[in-house]
């Protein structure tokens, strides 16, 4: 999680009207009531980061990617947010916050290999009884398979210019699925945008919590708490220290 795969501050711009607020911010802002130390890790533009924002919270965003947070940090109310350019290293083990959240896809980009420490570290930036929670996808809904070229090729006119978009998929191995996305502006120049994301079943995220020092770890299907079955396509995690 150092390399910056969005060097192109065009499709930074588009991010957040591609990714509106909707059920996950609420549930993530709803898990903050009380909280006096927020920890949003893999923030991204900000978006959820500054809905947090409220007197007396600390907030935190932490993102690997410098363009978007050079854009976080110019959005209004950014000021009470401390920024932090990096990854899970970049993480304070202060034991003090009493949420990290990890909204999107961002858990879902660190490796087999990282993700245990990654989840010690956050684990180390909770106090006893802090939350973190996440979302993830399940790998049994197979939702690489609707990623080709012809699902999801599209057309549209954007605040900086007409947008050809669609993806492809490069590789799936063992829940590891690599994927380009390919941006195309009048200019010509397709932005290709590589992504691997590692899709993990419900028990393989239970264990990796349990192991990372976490006592009670709950997987719910959706935003509203829906009970999980085999072919449920999200995964929402919240697990307490």
């Amino acid at each position: 999680m150092t390399m910056d795969p969005y060097g192109d501050e065009r499709l930074v711009e588009l991010y957040d009207e591609d990714n509106e607020p909707g059920a996950d911010h609420e549930y993530f802002l709803k898990l903050a009531d009380g909280a006096t130390k927020v920890v949003d890790f893999g923030c991204g533009t900000g978006l959820l980061t500054r809905a947090f924002v409220q007197p007396g919270r600390v907030v935190i965003g932490v993102d690997p990617s410098a363009t978007m947070l050079g854009y976080a940090r110019r959005q209004p109310g950014a000021e009470a947010v401390t920024w932090i350019d990096g990854d899970a290293a970049a993480v304070e083990p202060a034991g003090d916050a009493d949420l990290v959240v990890s909204s999107g896809n961002t858990m879902m980009h660190i490796s087999t290999d990282d993700l245990p420490w990654v989840l010690e570290t956050l684990a180390a930036a909770l106090k006893p009884g802090g939350v973190l929670s996440f979302e993830s996808r399940n790998p049994a809904a197979r939702a690489w398979e609707q990623w080709g070229p012809d699902a999801t090729y599209g057309e549209r006119d954007t605040p900086i210019g007409h947008l050809k978009e669609w993806m492809e998929v490069t590789e799936v191995d063992n829940g590891r699925v690599v994927f380009d996305a390919h941006n195309v502006f009048e200019d010509g120049v397709d932005t290709v945008l590589t992504t691997t994301l590692y899709f993990r079943t419900a028990d393989e995220l239970r264990v990796g919590l349990e192991k990372a020092g976490f006592g009670k770890v709950e997987v719910y299907a959706g935003w509203h708490e829906q009970p999980l079955a085999d072919d449920s396509r999200l995964f929402v995690v919240r697990a307490t220290k």
